[in-house]
C-alpha cells in the first residue's frame, strides 16, 4: 500500500485520534499522581535526624529536624546569595531541613549546605511536639511538671506525658465546645434581645406602637437579658476552670543545642518519636493526623491544622447552588425549546446564552457583588432587618449570594445540557401521546420531561464540577480566608445563609501564595488539593448515579 493510498485509508487519523487520548490520559495521570503522591506522602510521619554542621569560621552548629528536600547547585549560585563556600567547591548539595522550635530559633525551615555536615544520626529517643501555636517542636524530652513539682523522668516519663497529652487534649476539645456552641449560643440569643429593644424603640417613633406597650416589652427582654447574663457567667466560670485545669501541667525539653524550654501541655496536641516507632504505629499516626486534617479546624494562619470549614463551606455552597440552578436552568430550556416562538429574537437569546457560559468569571463576581450583595442585599436589610443596620445582615457577601453567582455562572451549563436532552426525544414519542388524548402540557411533563431527565442530570454535573472549582467570582461574593462559624449549627434558623464561609479552591490560593510561611504551606497545597478533586468526583459519581437510575427507569417505562 502506497502512502497516498494509506492517507486514504482513514488510518493515519485513527491513530492521531488515538496518540491525542493517549497523551490526554498521561496529562490527567500524572496530574493526578502528582497531587496524591506529594497529598498522601505529608501525612507520613518522617524520621527525626541530628548532626552538626561547621560553617567555614569555625563555629559549630547542631542541627536536629526533618528533612523536607534536597537541592544539588553550582556553588556561585549559592555564593551570590550570600552563602559562604570555599572557592575550591563547584557543585554544592544543600539539604532544606525543618527544625522547628519557632520560639526558639526564630524560623523552622533552614537550608543548609552539605559541605562541613557531618554524617546524619537518628537518635531514637529524639520527639516532634505537634503544638497549636509556633509550630513544630523537636527536641528530648527531659522532665514532667505539675504545679511547679516533677512528677515524671526517665523511663516514666514517655507514658506519663501521652496520658497528660490526651487529658489536656480532652480538656481543650471542651473548652473549644463551649466556647463555639454554648457561648455562641448566649451571645447570639443576646444579641437578638438587642435587636429586639432597637426595633422596638424604632416601632415607638415610627408610632407603630405606644409607650406602655414598649415599656412592657422592654422588660420582658431585660428579664431574658437577665437570664442569658447568668447563663454566661455560669459558662465563664467554667471556663476559667478548664483553663486552669489544662495549665497545669508543663513539658521540659532539651533542644540541639543543650538548653532546656518550658512547653506548656495545653498548646500540644501530639507527642510521637519517629524514629523509634515500628509500621503498623507509623501506619496509625498517618490515619490519625489524616483524620485530623479532615475533621479540623486551620491554625497558624492556615498552614497548619485541618480544612473542616474548607470542606463544609464548599459543600454546602455547590447544594445551595444546585438547589438554586436546576429549576431555573430546566425551566429556561423547556420554555425555549417547548414554547417558545421560533424566530431571529429566540436565535439572539440562545446566542447570547451560548455567550454568557464563555463570560470570564470575575466578571460574575463584580456582577454578583453590586447586584446580589449591594442591591439585593441592602434593600433585604432596609426591609426586614433595619435594626441591624448600619451593620448589614444580607448587604454583605455570604453564603447565599456566593450560591447565587455560581448559579448564574453555571446556568447556561444546565440550558444548554437540558435543551440538547428535549432535542433528542423523538416526536414520534410526542405524536403518540397527543393521539391518544394527552394535552401538550401532559406530553411535555409526564413523557418528554422524564425522558429528558438524564440530560438535565448531566448538566447539574458539569454546573458542580465548575462550581465547586471556581474562586475568582467567590472572592468577592461570599468566600473568606478564615470563617468564624459555620454556616450550619443548632441556632434557629440552623442554616445561616448570610454568613461567610471557606472554600477549598480559595483555601488553596491563599496557602499557596499568601502564606507567611511558604515551606509550611507548600505540602498543605497538595493536601488540600487532593482533598478538592477527590469532593469533587465525589460529588459528580454521585449524580452520574442517579443520572443512571433515571435512565435505566424511563427507558424501561419506554419500552
Amino acid at each position: 500500500m502506497t502512502l497516498k493510498q494509506w492517507f486514504k485509508s482513514g488510518s493515519p487519523w485513527v491513530w492521531l485520534n488515538a496518540g491525542a487520548i493517549a497523551i490526554s490520559m498521561i496529562m490527567v495521570v500524572g496530574l493526578l499522581s502528582l497531587i496524591l503522591v506529594r497529598g498522601f506522602s505529608h501525612f507520613w510521619p518522617a524520621p527525626i535526624l541530628e548532626t552538626t554542621v561547621t560553617q567555614p569560621d569555625g563555629r559549630q552548629v547542631q542541627v536536629m529536624g526533618e528533612l523536607s528536600r534536597s537541592q544539588t547547585l553550582p556553588a556561585e549560585v549559592l555564593r551570590d546569595a550570600g552563602v559562604d563556600i570555599p572557592r575550591e567547591i563547584n557543585v554544592v548539595t544543600r539539604h532544606l531541613i525543618k527544625q522547628g522550635n519557632r520560639d526558639v530559633w526564630g524560623r523552622d525551615f533552614v537550608w543548609y549546605p552539605e559541605t562541613g555536615m557531618e554524617e546524619w544520626r537518628f537518635p531514637a529517643d529524639a520527639m516532634r511536639l505537634e503544638r497549636r501555636e509556633r509550630g513544630d517542636f523537636f527536641g528530648y524530652p527531659v522532665r514532667l511538671m505539675e504545679a511547679g513539682r516533677t512528677v515524671a523522668e526517665g523511663d516514666d516519663l514517655w507514658p506519663a506525658l501521652q496520658q497528660r497529652v490526651a487529658r489536656a487534649n480532652d480538656i481543650f476539645d471542651e473548652i473549644r465546645r463551649i466556647e463555639r456552641r454554648e457561648i455562641g449560643s448566649v451571645n447570639q440569643r443576646m444579641e437578638r434581645v438587642r435587636l429586639d429593644e432597637r426595633r422596638l424603640e424604632m416601632d415607638r417613633r415610627a408610632g407603630r406602637i405606644d409607650r406602655a406597650t414598649q415599656e412592657e416589652a422592654m422588660a420582658e427582654l431585660e428579664a431574658r437579658r437577665a437570664e442569658l447574663n447568668q447563663e454566661f457567667a455560669v459558662l465563664q466560670e467554667r471556663l476559667d476552670t478548664l483553663y486552669q485545669d489544662v495549665r497545669r501541667d508543663t513539658l521540659v525539653a532539651r533542644v540541639s543545642d543543650g538548653r532546656e524550654v518550658d512547653l506548656s501541655l495545653a498548646q500540644i496536641i501530639r507527642a510521637v518519636k519517629p524514629n523509634d516507632m515500628s509500621v503498623v504505629s507509623k501506619m496509625g499516626l498517618y490515619v490519625a493526623q489524616f483524620w485530623d486534617f479532615l475533621s479540623g479546624y486551620p491554625r497558624e494562619a492556615n498552614t497548619e491544622g485541618g480544612i473542616l470549614p474548607a470542606i463544609f463551606g464548599t459543600v454546602t455552597m455547590v447544594f445551595v447552588m444546585s438547589i438554586i440552578v436546576s429549576p431555573f436552568g430546566v425551566l429556561a430550556a423547556i420554555y425555549l425549546r417547548e414554547y417558545a416562538r421560533q424566530g431571529p429574537l429566540l436565535r439572539m437569546i440562545r446566542i447570547s446564552v451560548y455567550n454568557l457560559a464563555g463570560v470570564p468569571s470575575i466578571v460574575f463576581g463584580v456582577f454578583g457583588l453590586g447586584f446580589f450583595v449591594y442591591f439585593v442585599g441592602g434593600a433585604v436589610d432596609q426591609q426586614f432587618f433595619p435594626e441591624a443596620l448600619p451593620s448589614p445582615t444580607f448587604g454583605t457577601p455570604g453564603l447565599l449570594w456566593a450560591s447565587l453567582t455560581l448559579a448564574l455562572l453555571t446556568l447556561p451549563v444546565v440550558i444548554v445540557a437540558t435543551e440538547e436532552g428535549l432535542a433528542r426525544i423523538p416526536s414520534t414519542i410526542r405524536h403518540g401521546s397527543l393521539a391518544l388524548g394527552a394535552t401538550k402540557a401532559e406530553t411535555l411533563w409526564k413523557v418528554v420531561v422524564p425522558l429528558a431527565t438524564p440530560a438535565m442530570m448531566t448538566g447539574l454535573i458539569l454546573a458542580i464540577a465548575r462550581a465547586a472549582g471556581e474562586v475568582a467570582p467567590l472572592m468577592l461574593v461570599g468566600v473568606v480566608k478564615l470563617a468564624p462559624t459555620l454556616p450550619v449549627d443548632g441556632n434557629f434558623p440552623f442554616i445561616h445563609l448570610e454568613r461567610k464561609i471557606m472554600h477549598l479552591g480559595f483555601h488553596i490560593f491563599d496557602v499557596g501564595f499568601q502564606s507567611p510561611n511558604v515551606e509550611a504551606a507548600q505540602p498543605l497545597v497538595y493536601a488540600t488539593a487532593m482533598t478538592l478533586v477527590v469532593l469533587i468526583v465525589m460529588l459528580n459519581l454521585t449524580a452520574i448515579s442517579i443520572r443512571n437510575r433515571l435512565r435505566e427507569k424511563y427507558r424501561s417505562e419506554s419500552d
